[in-house]
This record gives C-alpha cells, structure tokens and sequence, in this order.
C-alpha cells in the first residue's frame, strides 16, 4: 500500500492516471443498475430530479474547487501549478482519493437528507459529472480538438493556463460568467 504522501504527489504512473475511466464508468454503470432495478416506482421523479441535480451541481463543484482550493491554499496550490508547469505531464488526483471524497462529501450528506434512492441519484449525477470533468481535461491536454465546442474549451484552458486568475471551468463557463472570472472579465 502507496502511504498518503506518494498518493499525493504530483505525477502519477499511467495505471493510477486512467484508473478513473474504468472505476467510474463501472460506478455508473452500477448505480444505474442498482437504480433501474431496485427503486420503488413512486420515487423515480425524485431520483430523476436528484440525478439533474447532481449533475448541476458537479459543474458548480468543478468551478468551486478548481478556483479556491486547487488555486487557494497550500499543499494544494502547489501541487495544481505543478499540473500548469507541466501540462502534458500525468497529473490528477487519484481515484483511491477522489472515489472515498464522492462518497463522503456528496452520498453520506445527501443519505442523512434524504432517502437511498435519492442519494444514489444524486452521486450518479455528481460522479457522471466528475468523468465527464476528466475525460475534457484529458483531451485538453492530449488530444486535438475535432469538434466546436472542444476547440473553444481549449481555447479557455489554454488562457487559464497562461493568466492563472480566469477560465476556472473546464468543461462549461456558466460560474466563470456568474463569478466574473472570464478572460478579459
């Protein structure tokens, strides 16, 4: 077993990088199942609802941490302008660490508020978002970008990754709008 602090350094082997796009497509997959499966037929609004919401809330998350504690306090501000030293390099928390704070920051609360059902629908939504997260940083930083919508992602990254003080979404700029955070803002 890694001890914490080699889970939190900088660069990962390949293994620990991609662990995310085969632990969380299997999480979904599961959670879907789970929910298809087992929920009770009049809580299917509510969990549908709870999925959306999630999935909203995930982008709020996304802006959240990536603005005020990814550039805010230390450690971890220095291990993200590592990340924006070396963009090409395999940077990215660990799943081993990403997975345990899905499950305590976003099911945990959303069980003590509500049902299992709900909480399941709400982690759904919230972990689909994460992977969607880390499937557009991926491609920002490895792959060309072949459609509109990654070019102009792209382009934002690339202006956060050169100001540092704008562009916190990746994967929308619906917060960078509300919390002026735009490039030129």
């Amino acid at each position: 077993m890694e001890s914490p602090t080699v889970l939190f350094k900088s660069r990962h082997g390949r293994l620990s990088y991609f662990a995310d796009f085969a632990v969380y497509p299997l999480g979904i997959a599961g959670m879907s199942a789970f929910l298809l499966r087992f929920e009770p037929r009049g809580e299917r609004l509510d969990v549908a609802a709870a999925v959306a919401g999630g999935l909203a809330g995930w982008s709020f998350l996304e802006y959240a941490m990536h603005r005020f504690v990814l550039h805010g306090p230390e450690p971890f501000r220095s291990w993200h302008l590592e990340h924006h030293r070396r963009p090409r390099a395999l940077i990215g928390t660990p799943t081993v660490v990403s997975a345990p704070l899905l499950l305590v920051l976003v099911y945990l609360p959303a069980l003590a508020l509500s049902d299992t059902w709900v909480a399941t629908g709400a982690t759904l939504g919230v972990t689909t978002g994460y992977l969607g997260y880390a499937w557009t940083h991926y491609a920002l930083h490895h792959r060309s970008a072949d459609t509109p919508w990654l070019r102009s992602r792209k382009r934002l990254h690339s202006l956060h990754h050169a100001r540092h003080g704008c562009e916190y979404g990746v994967t929308t700029s619906i917060w960078d709008r509300v919390f002026a955070s735009r490039a030129g803002s």
